[in-house]
């Protein structure tokens, strides 16, 4: 059995504390969190997990094999670098740390340690995103052409992050599983009506030298909620559509063919509209998907469908739109890292 830790017991811990509960294989041991009122919360739904207030009594605990940080990203690198120094497996919110030099420095003293390091991108694990990489793997869409990402609502700001870092990684974490090729560049714009230097609203677009373009729209300030995927390809067409209770992907078999017409100097567009399927999803929950590959990995030594390797793709992207929106859109170049995107094991 696998003794789990888990750091924070906020907006999102209380999810991963109860699917940690009904992990296979593993035990949640400890939660820590400085909130006394939190600390009750957690002692009314589960009396036997041990209530701490400190990080450092899980980190520095012999008992505990694996600790799962979920607290702001600003303090990932510092609580994941000290658990990972012990020898823990580490488990890591989305996203994995506040820059690519953090990402990797996490990467290379996991490797170093012999323990393995992941990060929790949930809709990895959804039946939806299962079934969209296994359409573009089986090239039923054709050739990707481009993915157009939607993700807005009304709130919650966040005090340290900016609208990309807080909406995007979900659906960049996705871009980064079904599409089987490196980004070249990104271009991004953001405002803030807030007058604190941190944007919004943000459009992010990320370039591939394929020709393949993937746009993405997030904002904290929209009248509706929004969260909507489309991933077009020259034969067939996918929306995606999260907030669907059961419909939630939808296959269009629909196109367009093209010829240029050297007389008339113009190209001539042909469409093609067909049926829509809509296919049989699981519908077992994804993040208790995510804790069981997890554990399971740990004990496998193997590297996790959510890997440190892909999440530090998403934080190099993220890291790069920063850059972008401070030069008002300049495509800015992402670095090769020699680090592949995945890996056998850790």
């Amino acid at each position: 059995m696998v003794n789990v830790g888990i750091i924070g017991y906020g907006y999102w811990g209380p999810n991963l504390v109860r699917n940690f509960f009904a992990a296979n294989g593993c035990t949640v041991k400890m939660v820590a969190d400085a909130r006394p009122e939190r600390l009750q919360q957690l002692a009314k739904v589960f009396p036997s997990i041990d209530a701490v207030n400190s990080a450092e009594d899980i980190i520095y605990d012999p008992k505990i094999d694996a600790v799962v940080i979920v607290t702001p990203v600003c303090t990932h690198f510092n609580l994941a670098k000290k658990a990972l120094l012990e020898g823990k497996h580490v488990l890591i919110e989305k996203p994995m740390a506040s820059s690519t030099e953090e990402a990797e420095m996490l990467i290379d003293l996991a490797e170093q340690k012999g323990v393995l390091l992941m990060v929790d991108h949930t809709f990895l694990y959804t039946g939806a995103v299962q079934k969209m990489k296994q359409l573009v793997d089986s090239k039923e869409l054709g050739c990707i052409k481009y993915l157009d990402s939607t993700r807005i609502n009304l709130g919650l700001f966040q005090s340290d992050i900016n609208v990309l870092w807080d909406l995007a990684p979900h659906d960049l974490s996705i871009l980064s599983y079904i599409v089987n090729e490196r980004p070249y560049s990104v271009n991004a714009r953001g405002i803030t009506h807030t007058h604190n230097k941190i944007e919004n609203i943000a459009y992010l677009t990320v370039n591939f030298e394929s020709g393949l373009i993937a746009h993405f729209n997030c904002s904290w300030t929209s009248p509706v909620k929004v969260r909507m995927m489309l991933v077009g390809g020259d034969e067939k067409m996918i929306l995606y559509n999260d907030l669907e209770p059961t419909e939630k992907i939808k296959i269009y078999d629909s196109g367009y063919s093209y010829e240029n017409d050297e007389e008339k100097n113009q190209v001539m567009i042909d469409y093609r509209v067909g049926d829509i399927h809509v296919p049989k999803l699981a519908t077992t929950e994804a993040l208790l998907g995510m804790a069981n590959d997890f554990i399971s990995c740990i004990q496998e030594k193997k590297q996790p469908r959510s890997s440190c390797y892909l999440g530090l793709e998403v934080v190099k992207i993220l890291e790069a739109s920063n850059k972008s929106i401070k030069h008002e859109g300049r495509e800015v170049v992402l670095e090769n890292s020699h680090i592949p995107v995945t890996q056998s094991a850790y």
